[in-house]
Parts: structure tokens; sequence; C-alpha cells
């Protein structure tokens, strides 16, 4: 397995891994104006991108994601229930889905909370066995925080979704799992995250005070205190739906 983590604008993290063997490669959470980028670790690590993915349409920074799989004549993927939120074709994910990479594989774990369409992605190298390496996070789970929950306008009903996507979703995996979230400190998608780009199951479970909390505690702590929405939301987020 290859893997590149990608530190860009709005404390943003993006991602790029895939199977030298099969030569077969994801591009995840692509910002705009990265897509070059990309397509020169594609080309210098000769495989293609088989899948572009957002974990969620994103509000505080202009997705690439489409552009790169234009570009590149390949699929973009969002979770499906944006079929009735974005105003173009793309590849609809499912929970539990299998992406095939070769010697990597990729499951589709949908984590409601953050966005209603919220996703992470499970990594698995068969090189080094059947058991899960890694799980990119999003905007679900970051180092030493959580994903803010009001973007959606319900933040109560979206906090409670959280808790039991975390609790149900993530924190029952291994506890030596490594954790590589959408965001690093600087970032307005939760409050405060880590200046740390990746974690492990295990040191979350220890050290995030939002993980601590029973689900009563964990809604009025993440809808306390929210923070202002991202400059420009309204008009990132038509972008990132616009046909």
């Amino acid at each position: 397995m290859f893997f590149k983590q990608l530190a860009t604008k709005e404390a943003s993290l993006s991602y790029f891994f895939g199977c030298a063997t099969a030569a077969r490669a994801v591009a995840v959470d692509v910002v705009a104006g990265d897509e070059r980028w990309f397509v020169e670790e594609a080309r210098k690590a000769r495989v293609s991108i088989a899948y572009v993915i957002d974990t969620h349409v994103h509000a505080d920074h202009y997705s690439g994601g489409r552009r790169l799989a234009e570009m590149l004549g390949t699929s973009y993927c969002l979770h499906e229930s944006d079929r009735g939120l974005v105003k173009f074709d793309f590849t609809p994910l499912r929970d539990g889905q299998k992406l095939d990479l070769g010697n990597v594989q990729v499951e589709v774990l949908h984590t409601p909370g953050h966005t209603p369409d919220s996703i992470c992605l499970l990594v698995t190298d068969l090189r080094r066995g059947g058991a899960p390496w890694f799980v990119v996070t999003g905007d679900t789970l970051f180092v030493g925080a959580v994903g803010r929950p009001d973007l959606a306008g319900r933040e109560h009903e979206m906090a409670g979704q959280l808790y039991d996507s975390l609790q149900s979703r993530l924190l029952g995996l291994p506890t030596d799992l490594e954790i590589y979230p959408g965001h690093q400190a600087g970032s307005v998608c939760g409050a405060g995250l880590s200046g740390k780009p990746s974690s492990t199951i295990g040191f979350e479970k220890r050290w995030n005070p939002a993980l601590a909390l029973c689900r009563e505690a964990f809604i009025e702590e993440l809808t306390r205190a929210i923070p202002p929405r991202p400059a420009e939301m309204e008009r990132i987020v038509a972008a990132n739906i616009a046909a």
C-alpha cells in the first residue's frame, strides 16, 4: 500500500492511497485547486485513481473532487443520501459497501451527525492481514474533538446522531486502529481540534473529552457553545451541490 496525506487550506486534510500492485488508488476530500497534485501523484506512482470521494458535502471549502473526477474520467462518489440534494450525477456509496483497490480494500461506514451524508472509510491492506489498518474519519472524529452538529440546522438531532455514529461505528473498532481526520487545528468544522494530523482509536477513547460523555451530556456540550459558521458557507455549499 502507498499512502499520502495532504495538508491544505482551511486546515483541511486530503488523502491519496491505494495498491501499487493493482495500480488502483482513491482520492479523498480533494480541495479545489489541489487537483493537479493528485494527478501528478498518480503519475509518479503509476496508478489510476479509481474513485474520487468526498466524505460529505463540504461547507467550509470548495471541493475539487468533482473536477478531479472529470479530469480523469473516473467516478466521483458521495453517500447515497445526497441523491436528493446535489444537482449532478455521482456514484452513490452505501453503508457497508466495499471498494476493491487490489490488495487495499475500503469499506464505507455511514456516520451521520456532522452532516446527514457523512461517511468514514475503513481501510484494510490485505498484504498485512485481514484486520483493518486505519480509518479516514472525515469530519466525524478529529484528533481531540468531534465534528460540529449544527450545519444542517438541527443541532440537537444531529448531535444525537453523531453520538450514535461514534459509539456504534467507530469506538468499537480496534484500539490500535489509526485514524486520519478531515481537518486539524484551525478548522471551523469542530472545536478544540489538535494540530496533530493523526491518532488512534485507543488514544481518542482515553484523551478526547467528548468521547467520555454520556449521550445527554454529549448533546448538551456540543450544542452549548456553537462556534460561528464557516465564512460564505451558503455560497460554498451551493457551489458544491450545483449542476
